[in-house]
Protein backbone atom coordinates (compact mmCIF):
# COMPACT_ATOMS: atom_id res chain seq x y z
CA UNK A 1 0.00 0.00 0.00
CA UNK A 2 1.31 3.46 -0.88
CA UNK A 3 1.32 5.91 2.01
CA UNK A 4 0.20 9.40 1.11
CA UNK A 5 2.00 11.05 4.09
CA UNK A 6 1.23 14.77 3.98
CA UNK A 7 -0.35 14.69 0.51
CA UNK A 8 -3.87 15.22 1.98
CA UNK A 9 -2.72 18.75 2.88
CA UNK A 10 -1.25 19.51 -0.54
CA UNK A 11 -4.33 21.35 -1.78
CA UNK A 12 -4.47 23.64 1.26
CA UNK A 13 -0.74 24.28 1.10
CA UNK A 14 -0.87 25.00 -2.65
CA UNK A 15 -3.65 27.58 -2.25
CA UNK A 16 -1.94 29.13 0.77
CA UNK A 17 1.33 29.44 -1.14
CA UNK A 18 -0.39 31.50 -3.84
CA UNK A 19 -1.81 33.87 -1.22
CA UNK A 20 1.59 34.28 0.44
CA UNK A 21 3.22 34.84 -2.95
CA UNK A 22 0.77 37.63 -3.77
CA UNK A 23 1.37 39.24 -0.37
CA UNK A 24 5.15 38.88 -0.72
CA UNK A 25 5.64 40.47 -4.16
CA UNK A 26 4.87 44.11 -3.30
CA UNK A 27 6.58 43.84 0.09
CA UNK A 28 9.78 42.28 -1.32
CA UNK A 29 10.02 44.95 -3.98
CA UNK A 30 9.05 47.79 -1.65
CA UNK A 31 11.54 46.84 1.07
CA UNK A 32 14.34 46.60 -1.51
CA UNK A 33 13.61 50.01 -3.00
CA UNK A 34 13.30 51.60 0.45
CA UNK A 35 16.64 50.00 1.42
CA UNK A 36 18.39 51.69 -1.50
CA UNK A 37 19.11 48.50 -3.48
CA UNK A 38 17.73 47.07 -6.77
CA UNK A 39 14.18 45.72 -6.53
CA UNK A 40 15.30 42.25 -7.62
CA UNK A 41 17.40 41.82 -4.50
CA UNK A 42 14.23 41.84 -2.42
CA UNK A 43 12.78 39.09 -4.59
CA UNK A 44 15.99 37.08 -4.30
CA UNK A 45 15.78 37.24 -0.51
CA UNK A 46 12.15 36.13 -0.68
CA UNK A 47 13.14 33.22 -2.93
CA UNK A 48 15.88 32.13 -0.54
CA UNK A 49 13.45 32.47 2.36
CA UNK A 50 11.14 30.03 0.64
CA UNK A 51 13.53 27.53 -0.92
CA UNK A 52 16.27 27.45 1.74
CA UNK A 53 14.82 28.53 5.10
CA UNK A 54 11.43 27.14 4.15
CA UNK A 55 12.81 23.61 3.80
CA UNK A 56 14.57 23.60 7.17
CA UNK A 57 13.09 22.62 10.56
CA UNK A 58 12.21 25.17 13.18
CA UNK A 59 8.84 26.83 12.69
CA UNK A 60 6.64 25.01 10.22
CA UNK A 61 4.29 27.81 9.13
CA UNK A 62 6.11 31.13 9.44
CA UNK A 63 7.44 32.67 6.22
CA UNK A 64 10.80 34.40 5.83
CA UNK A 65 11.91 37.17 3.51
CA UNK A 66 13.00 40.82 3.46
CA UNK A 67 11.31 42.70 6.28
CA UNK A 68 10.25 46.31 6.72
CA UNK A 69 11.74 46.09 10.21
CA UNK A 70 15.27 45.89 8.78
CA UNK A 71 14.78 48.63 6.16
CA UNK A 72 16.25 51.40 8.30
CA UNK A 73 19.42 49.57 9.31
CA UNK A 74 19.97 48.19 5.79
CA UNK A 75 19.62 51.67 4.30
CA UNK A 76 22.14 53.00 6.83
CA UNK A 77 24.58 50.19 5.99
CA UNK A 78 24.23 50.69 2.23
CA UNK A 79 24.69 54.45 2.62
CA UNK A 80 27.81 54.02 4.75
CA UNK A 81 29.53 51.01 3.19
CA UNK A 82 27.94 50.63 -0.26
CA UNK A 83 25.84 47.91 -1.88
CA UNK A 84 28.95 45.84 -2.60
CA UNK A 85 29.64 45.36 1.13
CA UNK A 86 26.05 44.43 1.94
CA UNK A 87 26.67 40.80 0.99
CA UNK A 88 29.60 40.51 3.41
CA UNK A 89 27.53 42.02 6.23
CA UNK A 90 24.58 39.69 5.60
CA UNK A 91 26.94 36.70 5.26
CA UNK A 92 28.58 37.54 8.59
CA UNK A 93 25.19 37.95 10.25
CA UNK A 94 24.06 34.59 8.88
CA UNK A 95 27.17 32.81 10.18
CA UNK A 96 26.69 34.46 13.58
CA UNK A 97 23.08 33.26 13.65
CA UNK A 98 24.23 29.73 12.80
CA UNK A 99 26.71 29.84 15.66
CA UNK A 100 24.02 31.08 18.07
CA UNK A 101 21.59 28.43 16.91
CA UNK A 102 24.03 25.52 17.20
CA UNK A 103 25.18 26.72 20.63
CA UNK A 104 21.62 26.81 21.97
CA UNK A 105 21.29 30.57 22.31
CA UNK A 106 18.12 30.76 20.21
CA UNK A 107 15.74 30.01 23.06
CA UNK A 108 17.35 32.74 25.18
CA UNK A 109 15.93 35.38 22.84
CA UNK A 110 12.62 34.71 24.56
CA UNK A 111 14.13 36.44 27.60
CA UNK A 112 14.47 39.80 25.82
CA UNK A 113 12.17 42.44 27.25
CA UNK A 114 9.00 42.69 25.20
CA UNK A 115 8.99 46.44 25.82
CA UNK A 116 12.38 46.76 24.12
CA UNK A 117 11.20 44.75 21.11
CA UNK A 118 7.97 46.75 20.84
CA UNK A 119 9.99 49.96 21.20
CA UNK A 120 12.34 48.79 18.46
CA UNK A 121 9.42 48.12 16.13
CA UNK A 122 7.84 51.45 17.04
CA UNK A 123 11.05 53.36 16.28
CA UNK A 124 11.48 51.50 13.02
CA UNK A 125 7.88 52.21 12.08
CA UNK A 126 8.27 55.93 12.72
CA UNK A 127 11.44 56.16 10.63
CA UNK A 128 9.89 54.11 7.81
CA UNK A 129 6.77 56.29 7.70
CA UNK A 130 8.76 59.52 7.74
CA UNK A 131 11.20 58.32 5.09
CA UNK A 132 8.52 56.93 2.78
CA UNK A 133 6.52 60.15 2.89
CA UNK A 134 9.44 61.76 1.06
CA UNK A 135 9.50 58.86 -1.41
CA UNK A 136 5.76 59.22 -1.96
CA UNK A 137 6.31 62.83 -2.96
CA UNK A 138 9.32 62.01 -5.14
CA UNK A 139 11.65 63.96 -2.84
CA UNK A 140 15.03 63.02 -1.38
CA UNK A 141 14.80 62.11 2.29
CA UNK A 142 17.35 63.30 4.89
CA UNK A 143 19.85 60.68 6.06
CA UNK A 144 18.95 60.55 9.77
CA UNK A 145 15.73 59.45 11.41
CA UNK A 146 15.40 62.70 13.32
CA UNK A 147 16.12 64.67 10.15
CA UNK A 148 13.37 62.80 8.32
CA UNK A 149 10.80 63.75 10.94
CA UNK A 150 11.85 67.37 11.51
CA UNK A 151 12.14 67.93 7.76
CA UNK A 152 8.54 66.94 6.99
CA UNK A 153 7.07 70.48 7.22
CA UNK A 154 9.61 71.76 4.70
CA UNK A 155 8.99 68.78 2.44
CA UNK A 156 5.24 69.44 2.59
CA UNK A 157 5.79 73.06 1.56
CA UNK A 158 8.02 71.94 -1.32
CA UNK A 159 5.49 69.34 -2.48
CA UNK A 160 2.59 71.83 -2.51
CA UNK A 161 4.43 73.94 -5.07
CA UNK A 162 5.15 71.03 -7.45
CA UNK A 163 2.61 69.41 -9.77
CA UNK A 164 4.77 66.28 -10.09
CA UNK A 165 5.09 65.94 -6.31
CA UNK A 166 1.34 66.33 -5.82
CA UNK A 167 0.63 63.68 -8.46
CA UNK A 168 3.11 61.36 -6.81
CA UNK A 169 1.57 61.97 -3.38
CA UNK A 170 -1.86 61.24 -4.78
CA UNK A 171 -0.68 57.83 -6.00
CA UNK A 172 0.87 57.05 -2.62
CA UNK A 173 -2.18 58.23 -0.67
CA UNK A 174 -4.46 56.26 -2.98
CA UNK A 175 -2.39 53.14 -2.36
CA UNK A 176 -2.74 53.50 1.42
CA UNK A 177 -6.48 54.14 1.07
CA UNK A 178 -7.00 50.99 -1.02
CA UNK A 179 -5.05 48.85 1.48
CA UNK A 180 -7.08 50.17 4.42
CA UNK A 181 -10.47 49.96 2.69
CA UNK A 182 -9.75 46.57 1.10
CA UNK A 183 -10.45 44.85 4.44
CA UNK A 184 -14.04 46.12 4.35
CA UNK A 185 -14.82 44.39 1.04
CA UNK A 186 -16.55 40.96 0.80
CA UNK A 187 -14.39 37.98 1.72
CA UNK A 188 -14.34 36.56 -1.81
CA UNK A 189 -12.74 39.79 -3.04
CA UNK A 190 -10.21 39.79 -0.21
CA UNK A 191 -8.66 36.58 -1.49
CA UNK A 192 -6.51 39.04 -3.45
CA UNK A 193 -4.24 40.70 -0.85
CA UNK A 194 -4.89 44.40 -0.33
CA UNK A 195 -1.27 45.45 -0.90
CA UNK A 196 -1.14 43.69 -4.26
CA UNK A 197 -4.51 45.11 -5.33
CA UNK A 198 -3.37 48.61 -4.32
CA UNK A 199 -0.14 48.36 -6.33
CA UNK A 200 -1.95 46.99 -9.39
CA UNK A 201 -4.57 49.74 -9.25
CA UNK A 202 -1.91 52.41 -8.73
CA UNK A 203 0.05 51.07 -11.70
CA UNK A 204 -3.06 51.04 -13.89
CA UNK A 205 -4.00 54.58 -12.84
CA UNK A 206 -0.49 55.91 -13.47
CA UNK A 207 -0.37 54.35 -16.94
CA UNK A 208 -3.94 55.22 -17.85
CA UNK A 209 -3.70 58.85 -16.75
CA UNK A 210 -0.11 59.32 -17.84
CA UNK A 211 0.92 60.59 -14.41
CA UNK A 212 4.47 61.96 -14.08
CA UNK A 213 5.64 59.54 -11.39
CA UNK A 214 8.89 57.58 -11.06
CA UNK A 215 8.79 53.81 -11.53
CA UNK A 216 10.95 50.90 -10.39
CA UNK A 217 14.29 50.54 -12.14
CA UNK A 218 14.84 46.99 -13.38
CA UNK A 219 18.20 45.26 -13.85
CA UNK A 220 17.02 41.67 -14.33
CA UNK A 221 17.41 38.84 -11.83
CA UNK A 222 20.94 37.82 -12.84
CA UNK A 223 22.07 41.41 -13.31
CA UNK A 224 21.03 42.28 -9.77
CA UNK A 225 23.14 39.57 -8.14
CA UNK A 226 26.13 41.02 -6.31
CA UNK A 227 28.28 38.24 -4.80
CA UNK A 228 30.82 39.91 -2.51
CA UNK A 229 34.34 40.19 -3.94
CA UNK A 230 37.74 40.71 -2.39
CA UNK A 231 37.19 44.46 -1.99
CA UNK A 232 34.01 43.79 -0.02
CA UNK A 233 35.75 41.31 2.27
CA UNK A 234 38.52 43.86 2.81
CA UNK A 235 35.90 46.03 4.55
CA UNK A 236 36.00 43.56 7.45
CA UNK A 237 39.07 45.48 8.63
CA UNK A 238 36.64 48.29 9.52
CA UNK A 239 35.31 47.83 13.10
CA UNK A 240 32.09 49.61 12.11
CA UNK A 241 31.32 46.75 9.70
CA UNK A 242 31.54 44.25 12.56
CA UNK A 243 29.18 46.38 14.63
CA UNK A 244 26.70 46.34 11.75
CA UNK A 245 27.04 42.55 11.42
CA UNK A 246 26.21 42.09 15.09
CA UNK A 247 23.28 44.51 14.77
CA UNK A 248 21.91 42.63 11.75
CA UNK A 249 22.22 39.28 13.50
CA UNK A 250 20.68 40.33 16.81
CA UNK A 251 17.82 42.38 15.40
CA UNK A 252 16.96 39.82 12.69
CA UNK A 253 17.07 36.99 15.24
CA UNK A 254 14.91 38.83 17.77
CA UNK A 255 12.34 39.75 15.13
CA UNK A 256 12.26 36.19 13.74
CA UNK A 257 11.88 34.46 17.10
CA UNK A 258 9.28 36.89 18.39
CA UNK A 259 7.43 36.39 15.12
CA UNK A 260 7.61 32.63 15.69
CA UNK A 261 6.06 33.03 19.14
CA UNK A 262 3.26 35.13 17.62
CA UNK A 263 2.63 32.63 14.80
CA UNK A 264 2.47 29.76 17.30
CA UNK A 265 -0.53 31.47 18.87
CA UNK A 266 -2.34 31.44 15.52
CA UNK A 267 -2.40 27.69 14.92
CA UNK A 268 -2.58 24.33 16.73
CA UNK A 269 0.25 22.63 14.82
CA UNK A 270 3.78 21.85 15.98
CA UNK A 271 5.42 24.50 18.16
CA UNK A 272 8.56 26.36 17.11
CA UNK A 273 11.92 24.83 17.97
CA UNK A 274 13.79 28.05 18.63
CA UNK A 275 17.37 26.87 18.20
CA UNK A 276 16.51 25.09 14.95
CA UNK A 277 14.66 28.18 13.72
CA UNK A 278 17.76 30.25 14.49
CA UNK A 279 19.83 27.81 12.41
CA UNK A 280 17.30 28.05 9.56
CA UNK A 281 17.42 31.86 9.62
CA UNK A 282 21.22 31.74 9.72
CA UNK A 283 21.36 29.39 6.74
CA UNK A 284 19.05 31.67 4.77
CA UNK A 285 21.06 34.79 5.56
CA UNK A 286 24.30 33.02 4.73
CA UNK A 287 22.96 32.21 1.25
CA UNK A 288 21.58 35.75 0.88
CA UNK A 289 25.00 37.11 1.79
CA UNK A 290 26.75 34.94 -0.81
CA UNK A 291 24.30 36.27 -3.42
CA UNK A 292 24.66 39.88 -2.26
CA UNK A 293 20.96 40.11 -1.40
CA UNK A 294 19.03 41.69 1.46
CA UNK A 295 18.98 40.12 4.92
CA UNK A 296 15.93 38.10 5.87
CA UNK A 297 13.80 37.60 8.92
CA UNK A 298 10.60 35.75 9.60
CA UNK A 299 7.81 38.18 8.66
CA UNK A 300 4.60 38.25 10.66
CA UNK A 301 2.49 39.69 7.80
CA UNK A 302 3.32 36.87 5.40
CA UNK A 303 3.28 34.27 8.17
CA UNK A 304 -0.19 35.23 9.42
CA UNK A 305 -1.44 35.27 5.81
CA UNK A 306 -0.04 31.76 5.43
CA UNK A 307 -1.89 30.50 8.50
CA UNK A 308 -5.14 32.29 7.66
CA UNK A 309 -5.04 30.85 4.13
CA UNK A 310 -5.15 27.34 5.59
CA UNK A 311 -1.53 26.18 5.31
CA UNK A 312 -0.82 22.91 7.11
CA UNK A 313 2.86 22.18 6.41
CA UNK A 314 6.06 23.88 5.31
CA UNK A 315 5.18 23.04 1.69
CA UNK A 316 3.24 26.32 1.41
CA UNK A 317 6.25 28.51 2.20
CA UNK A 318 8.50 26.48 -0.10
CA UNK A 319 6.02 26.81 -2.96
CA UNK A 320 5.74 30.57 -2.38
CA UNK A 321 9.51 30.71 -3.03
CA UNK A 322 8.99 28.81 -6.29
CA UNK A 323 6.34 31.30 -7.44
CA UNK A 324 8.63 34.23 -6.58
CA UNK A 325 11.42 32.63 -8.64
CA UNK A 326 9.15 32.09 -11.64
CA UNK A 327 7.81 35.64 -11.40
CA UNK A 328 11.27 37.21 -11.16
CA UNK A 329 12.58 35.11 -14.04
CA UNK A 330 9.61 35.29 -16.41
CA UNK A 331 8.01 38.70 -15.70
CA UNK A 332 10.77 41.15 -14.76
CA UNK A 333 9.28 43.78 -17.08
CA UNK A 334 6.24 43.96 -14.79
CA UNK A 335 8.42 45.49 -12.08
CA UNK A 336 9.35 48.41 -14.33
CA UNK A 337 5.67 49.45 -14.49
CA UNK A 338 5.24 49.82 -10.71
CA UNK A 339 5.18 53.46 -9.49
CA UNK A 340 7.58 54.18 -6.65
CA UNK A 341 4.97 56.15 -4.67
CA UNK A 342 2.76 53.05 -4.68
CA UNK A 343 5.53 51.05 -3.00
CA UNK A 344 6.04 53.96 -0.60
CA UNK A 345 2.34 53.72 0.28
CA UNK A 346 2.67 49.99 0.97
CA UNK A 347 5.57 50.67 3.33
CA UNK A 348 3.83 53.59 5.06
CA UNK A 349 1.01 51.18 5.89
CA UNK A 350 3.51 48.51 7.00
CA UNK A 351 5.33 51.05 9.17
CA UNK A 352 2.05 52.14 10.76
CA UNK A 353 1.29 48.53 11.70
CA UNK A 354 4.67 48.27 13.43
CA UNK A 355 3.70 50.98 15.93
CA UNK A 356 2.17 49.19 18.97
CA UNK A 357 -0.53 51.69 19.93
CA UNK A 358 -2.56 49.21 22.01
CA UNK A 359 0.50 47.88 23.81
CA UNK A 360 1.63 51.38 24.78
CA UNK A 361 -1.82 52.23 26.14
CA UNK A 362 -2.02 48.95 28.06
CA UNK A 363 1.45 49.29 29.54
CA UNK A 364 0.79 52.89 30.55
CA UNK A 365 -2.24 51.77 32.55
CA UNK A 366 -0.56 48.76 34.16
CA UNK A 367 3.25 49.17 34.12
CA UNK A 368 4.41 52.69 33.41
CA UNK A 369 8.06 51.72 33.78
CA UNK A 370 7.72 49.29 30.86
CA UNK A 371 5.85 51.91 28.84
CA UNK A 372 8.68 54.37 29.47
CA UNK A 373 11.24 51.81 28.23
CA UNK A 374 9.19 51.30 25.07
CA UNK A 375 8.92 55.03 24.36
CA UNK A 376 12.58 55.78 25.15
CA UNK A 377 13.77 52.88 22.96
CA UNK A 378 11.67 54.17 20.05
CA UNK A 379 12.89 57.73 20.55
CA UNK A 380 16.52 56.60 20.76
CA UNK A 381 16.22 54.73 17.46
CA UNK A 382 14.79 57.85 15.81
CA UNK A 383 17.36 60.22 17.31
CA UNK A 384 20.50 58.05 17.21
CA UNK A 385 20.27 54.87 15.14
CA UNK A 386 18.87 51.35 15.25
CA UNK A 387 21.70 49.49 17.01
CA UNK A 388 22.46 52.05 19.69
CA UNK A 389 18.76 52.66 20.28
CA UNK A 390 18.19 48.96 20.99
CA UNK A 391 21.23 48.89 23.31
CA UNK A 392 19.81 51.88 25.21
CA UNK A 393 16.50 50.06 25.57
CA UNK A 394 18.16 46.86 26.79
CA UNK A 395 20.25 48.81 29.30
CA UNK A 396 17.11 50.49 30.66
CA UNK A 397 15.31 47.16 30.91
CA UNK A 398 18.22 45.61 32.83
CA UNK A 399 18.45 48.65 35.13
CA UNK A 400 14.72 48.56 35.83
CA UNK A 401 14.82 44.85 36.60
CA UNK A 402 17.84 45.28 38.87
CA UNK A 403 16.14 48.13 40.71
CA UNK A 404 12.95 46.14 41.25
CA UNK A 405 14.88 43.01 42.27
CA UNK A 406 16.85 44.96 44.87
CA UNK A 407 13.82 45.70 47.02
CA UNK A 408 14.90 46.12 50.62
CA UNK A 409 13.10 47.21 53.78
CA UNK A 410 14.79 48.77 56.82
CA UNK A 411 12.79 48.81 60.06
CA UNK A 412 14.10 50.71 63.07
CA UNK A 413 12.84 50.01 66.59
CA UNK A 414 13.80 52.72 69.10
CA UNK A 415 12.11 52.56 72.50
CA UNK A 416 14.00 55.56 73.78
CA UNK A 417 16.21 53.51 76.08
CA UNK A 418 18.65 50.70 75.53
CA UNK A 419 20.04 49.65 72.14
CA UNK A 420 18.47 50.75 68.86
CA UNK A 421 17.37 47.76 66.81
CA UNK A 422 17.50 47.93 62.98
CA UNK A 423 16.22 45.05 60.85
CA UNK A 424 16.97 44.68 57.11
CA UNK A 425 14.89 42.38 54.89
CA UNK A 426 14.86 41.71 51.12
CA UNK A 427 17.77 42.12 48.71
CA UNK A 428 20.41 44.67 49.72
CA UNK A 429 22.35 45.89 46.67
CA UNK A 430 24.35 49.00 45.82
CA UNK A 431 21.26 50.44 44.10
CA UNK A 432 19.52 50.85 47.48
CA UNK A 433 22.67 51.70 49.43
CA UNK A 434 22.19 55.50 49.61
CA UNK A 435 18.78 55.14 51.24
CA UNK A 436 20.04 52.48 53.68
CA UNK A 437 23.01 54.59 54.77
CA UNK A 438 20.90 57.73 55.12
CA UNK A 439 18.66 55.91 57.58
CA UNK A 440 21.52 54.31 59.53
CA UNK A 441 23.51 57.52 59.78
CA UNK A 442 20.49 59.28 61.25
CA UNK A 443 20.46 56.88 64.22
CA UNK A 444 21.65 58.18 67.62
CA UNK A 445 25.46 58.22 67.83
CA UNK A 446 25.64 57.80 71.63
CA UNK A 447 23.77 54.51 71.93
CA UNK A 448 24.54 50.94 70.86
CA UNK A 449 22.90 49.61 67.68
CA UNK A 450 21.86 46.06 66.91
CA UNK A 451 21.78 45.64 63.10
CA UNK A 452 19.98 42.43 62.14
CA UNK A 453 20.77 41.23 58.58
CA UNK A 454 19.28 37.76 58.99
CA UNK A 455 16.22 38.71 56.95
CA UNK A 456 18.22 39.46 53.81
CA UNK A 457 18.06 37.08 50.87
CA UNK A 458 21.01 38.73 49.15
CA UNK A 459 23.74 41.11 50.28
CA UNK A 460 26.15 42.27 47.58
CA UNK A 461 29.80 43.12 48.18
CA UNK A 462 29.31 46.91 47.94
CA UNK A 463 26.50 46.85 50.48
CA UNK A 464 28.36 44.54 52.88
CA UNK A 465 31.48 46.72 52.77
CA UNK A 466 29.48 49.92 53.30
CA UNK A 467 27.61 48.43 56.28
CA UNK A 468 30.84 47.22 57.88
CA UNK A 469 32.42 50.66 57.41
CA UNK A 470 29.38 52.33 58.94
CA UNK A 471 29.50 49.94 61.91
CA UNK A 472 33.17 50.78 62.52
CA UNK A 473 32.49 54.54 62.41
CA UNK A 474 29.49 54.25 64.69
CA UNK A 475 31.40 52.07 67.17
CA UNK A 476 34.25 54.56 67.27
CA UNK A 477 31.91 57.40 68.23
CA UNK A 478 29.34 55.50 70.27
CA UNK A 479 29.32 54.10 73.79
CA UNK A 480 29.19 50.49 72.58
CA UNK A 481 30.06 48.75 69.28
CA UNK A 482 27.46 47.86 66.66
CA UNK A 483 26.34 44.26 66.85
CA UNK A 484 25.71 42.63 63.45
CA UNK A 485 23.49 39.56 63.05
CA UNK A 486 23.98 37.92 59.65
CA UNK A 487 22.14 34.95 58.13
CA UNK A 488 24.28 31.95 57.33
CA UNK A 489 23.21 32.05 53.66
CA UNK A 490 24.81 35.46 53.08
CA UNK A 491 27.99 35.11 55.15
Amino acid sequence: MIRTGKLPHLRQDFLASLVVFLVAVPLCVGVAVASGVPAELGLITGIVGGLVTGLMPGSSLQVSGPAAGLTVIVFEAVSEFGVGTLGVIVLGAGLLQLAMGFSGIGRWFRAISVSVVEGMLCGIGLVIIAGQLYAAAGLKAPDTGLGKITGLPGAAAEAIGSTEALASLAVGAGTVAVIVLWKKLPKRVRYVPGALAAVVLATAASLGLGLPVATVEVEGLLGALRPPGSEAFAELANPAVWGTIVAFALIASAESLFSAAAVDRLHDGPRTQYDKEMVAQGAGNTVCGLLGALPMTAVIVRSSANVEAGARTKASRVLHGVWLLLFAAALPFALALIPLPALAGVLVHAGWKLIPFRQVAGLWREQRGEAAILVITAAAIVVVNMFEGVLIGLALAVAKTAWEASHVKLEVLDKGAGPVRAHLTGNATFLRLPKILDTLESLPQDRPVELDLSGLHHLDHACRTALENWAERHSASGTEPVRLTTAAAIR
